[in-house]
């Protein structure tokens, strides 16, 4: 396919989800309403360190923020009856599935950059070389990888929106858990190390400690490395679900 049409057929596909899905009340109430209330939660009164904590909860503000979009799309295009008339399009499956990640970073990025210039403010952090370089990747590679988890949570939905939206809430909450937002990485050990390094949050998380200056656990090469990892898998097994799906009729 000519790669022209491909790159009008992402841009196009993005901007019509931009349009139609950032306004949805389900996007504000999953990706703002609700961390601010796990914010509220789990830090406010609690006489925490904000300098050691913040970078778990920028990332995890993001992580909702980016995900928040996708589960929505293909579930209520299909109830719609508008997803195969975009697959009738000149619009493959795949063009379908990066453009609606790149819908789903995008709300992310701004959102986690709203709340990351807050943070700056109330809590100034360490401008360093590492900062600099790391910062922009982490926000580029954290949105694209959750906004293809939530595409990815989307590929199996019917025509049934709040179903999606239950199976998006049963994988999302236990990745906050587990990914060393409330417990630091450096902390654990045994079972509970490996489990966290099972979670793609936990790459961010730790990015975000380097970048932010408290540290982190592991290479932050490696943080970027398993977020691209992750990202180009839940791209492709959306994707493969997709073509599954549609040679069913489903």
């Amino acid at each position: 396919m000519n790669l022209k049409i491909v790159v009008r057929g992402v841009m196009a596909t993005a901007v019509k989800d931009i349009k139609i899905y950032y306004k949805k009340p389900p996007v504000f109430i999953f990706g703002l309403i609700l961390p601010t209330f796990l914010f509220f939660a789990f830090f406010v009164g609690r006489q925490l360190d904000m300098e050691k904590y913040y970078p778990g909860f920028l990332a995890m503000a993001l992580f909702f923020t980016a995900s928040s979009v996708g589960p929505l799309i293909i579930p209520w295009e299909k109830q719609a009856g508008t997803f195969e008339r975009l697959l009738s399009l000149p619009v493959s499956i795949p063009i379908l599935v990066l453009g609606d990640t790149i819908a789903g970073a995008g709300f992310g990025l701004i959102i986690s950059l709203v709340i990351f210039a807050a943070g700056a403010l109330l809590l100034p952090f360490p401008i360093t070389l590492m900062a600099v370089v790391a910062i922009p990747l982490l926000f580029i590679l954290g949105n694209l990888c959750f906004a293809a988890l939530g595409v990815l949570l989307s590929s199996p939905a019917g025509p049934v929106p709040s179903n999606i939206m239950m199976l998006a809430a049963l994988v999302r909450f236990p990745l906050i858990f587990i990914s060393g937002i409330f417990v630091p990485l450096a902390e654990m050990t045994g079972t509970a190390r490996i489990v966290t390094m099972l979670s793609p949050l936990t790459y961010l998380v730790d990015g975000f400690n380097h970048a932010l200056g408290n540290g982190g656990a592991l290479p932050l090469v490696l943080d970027l490395l398993m977020l691209m990892i992750f990202t180009v898998v839940f791209l492709l097994t959306a994707n493969y679900i997709l073509k599954r799906k549609s040679l069913k009729g489903l």
